[in-house]
């Protein structure tokens, strides 16, 4: 064989094999990508752990605001200094006043069940069968409630009551107050719902 052939036919195996192991890596690229992203939790599964930034600059005094995490309900509401009064007046008509069962962080397990006396942050689901209470304010006339109502949450399922701090009434279906979720304060206007400092 003349040597250009012989030069020719090498360069044509060499072409050959360069390209058998172009397409060889390219292939094996292609079928780790699924498989290694296949580590990665998937966007549900992020959204249902992942922390939740809420604004609450633009909540007015009596105000809720709503926001979703890990799939609930979390209100921020808002209480004005009547509010928060009101709340020392109902010790006596509350399952857990004092908060003892474990229903929330230490930290919020105070009068007012909160890091900061002006906002509570609760979970917006009965802690009887799971429904989704009604925010109630003062004054309104609703016959679950009762005439002498200070405002709080009624859940319309079975009767189930709260007081404005999440505290469920005696005499009712729902055992327990309402839960209050990891939280902590980015700052004066800013809430972040889903962990807190001692996380």
């Amino acid at each position: 064989m003349p040597l250009t052939d012989t030069l020719a036919h090498d360069d044509e195996k060499r072409r050959m094999v360069l390209l058998t192991g172009a397409v060889a890596g390219a292939a094996s690229v292609a079928t780790a990508i699924p498989f290694v992203s296949s580590f990665a939790p998937s966007e549900r599964a992020r959204a249902m752990g992942a922390s939740v930034e809420a604004d609450i600059a633009d909540i007015a005094p009596g105000g809720v605001k709503t926001v979703e995490w890990r799939g609930k309900p979390v209100w921020i509401l808002r209480r004005t200094p009547e509010m928060l009064a009101s709340l020392a007046t109902l010790d006596d008509k509350l399952v857990d006043p004092h908060s003892l069962k474990a229903q929330q962080p230490a930290y919020a397990q105070n009068p007012h069940r909160s890091i900061k006396e002006e906002f509570l942050v609760t979970v917006g689901i009965c802690t009887h069968l799971g429904c989704s209470p009604n925010v109630v304010p003062a004054g309104t006339n609703n016959p679950g409630v009762g005439t002498d109502w200070n405002g709080g949450f009624f859940c319309p399922c079975h009767g189930s009551t709260f007081d404005l701090a999440g505290r469920v009434f005696k005499n009712k279906p729902a055992p327990t107050n309402l839960e209050v979720p990891p939280h902590r304060y980015l700052s004066d206007s800013k809430l972040l719902i889903g962990e807190d400092n001692a996380a």
